[in-house]
């Protein structure tokens, strides 16, 4: 288990200290498959920064083309979180039936014949290929994805290609109001990061392997099994620790080097989230008091620019 420690830390680093590290793990506690929690916070504090520090080295692409490409990933994620369990019942044609997501079947066409209208393919399945291509760093395809996302949610009801799945029915993304489909600032933001990867010299997008979709099945395959829709409290406190989780590891990556690529992809999202609450206050769903949600929205933002600015000062002086 102490090896599964060292997927924080980038290749070269595995490559050259990762049998030491194993080592000393070994000797410091022997007969123990996993270090105390405060060692584990400790490695994957270490390994943040050592991935933060490789990425900062790579002068291959400025600093705002990663921090795009970043908040793109971050948006497409967003906007496939909802649907995890929908797509998964898709492929393996399952038939979820009552734990459907505002729609009475989930399978294969033809079994998603709904109350009211039919569909060929679900919607989750655009931002799941947009992610891929962005992971791929093949943003002219995620960028037909993203601009199908836009259709999708200006069209009106009648279409048969992913029916009213996803326009109408219920997703929510942590602690925000309701997003559906109809609402176009999330779908339109990862189109215009999109578009912007697209014509800003493509060749240069970091390209990572598909073992980062690993997370993305493990997600699908539980939501799928347990039937995890995303108005459910587990489904709430689970994306809401995953965001928190992300939000440190940004703060981590500022603070080992000051550079502001991360609060690319914090902005967007708090954007694209406080933009939901703002519009629909009335649909915000109550999960925690609406002061504290803004705050933890918002908050971020001038905490990672006051920590770039503060570690660049004596970077700068020297």
């Amino acid at each position: 288990m102490n090896r599964l420690l060292l997927v924080a830390y980038p290749k070269p680093y595995r490559s050259r200290q990762g049998e030491e590290v194993l080592a000393c793990l070994a000797e410091a506690y022997p007969g123990r498959s996993w270090p105390p929690p405060r060692e584990v916070a400790a490695l994957v504090r270490a390994g943040v920064q050592a991935r933060a520090r490789a990425t900062v080295d790579d002068t291959t692409r400025p600093w705002w083309l990663d921090g795009i490409h970043l908040a793109a990933l971050a948006l497409a994620a967003l906007a496939l979180v909802p649907y995890l369990q929908d797509v998964w019942h898709w492929a393996l044609r399952i038939d979820p039936g009552q734990h459907a997501i505002a729609f009475r079947f989930s399978g294969w066409y033809p079994w998603a014949e709904g109350p009211t209208q039919v569909r060929l393919l679900p919607y989750g399945l655009l931002p799941l290929g947009c992610l891929i291509a962005l992971l791929r760093g093949r943003a002219w395809i995620a960028l037909p994805a993203a601009a199908a996302m836009i259709w999708a949610g200006a069209t009106s009801p009648g279409r048969t290609l992913f029916g009213d799945e996803g326009k109408a029915g219920l997703g929510y993304y942590g602690l925000g109001a309701p997003i559906t489909a109809r609402d176009l600032a999330l779908s339109g933001a990862l189109c215009a990061a999109c578009a912007v990867l697209a014509f800003c010299r493509p060749s240069r997008l970091r390209r990572r392997s598909y073992r980062w979709l690993a997370p993305v099945v493990l997600a699908m395959s539980v939501a799928g099994s347990l039937h995890v829709i995303s108005v459910s409290p587990a489904f709430q406190r689970g994306l809401f620790a995953l965001e928190a989780a992300a939000l440190i590891a940004a703060w981590v990556a500022t603070d080992a080097t000051g550079d502001h690529r991360w609060l690319i992809p914090v902005a967007a999202v708090a954007i694209v989230r406080t933009q939901a609450i703002v519009v629909r206050p009335d649909a915000f769903m109550q999960s925690f008091p609406d002061l504290v949600v803004l705050i933890l929205l918002t908050a971020p933002l001038p905490a990672l620019a006051f920590t770039a600015q503060r570690r660049q000062g004596p970077a700068l002086t020297e």
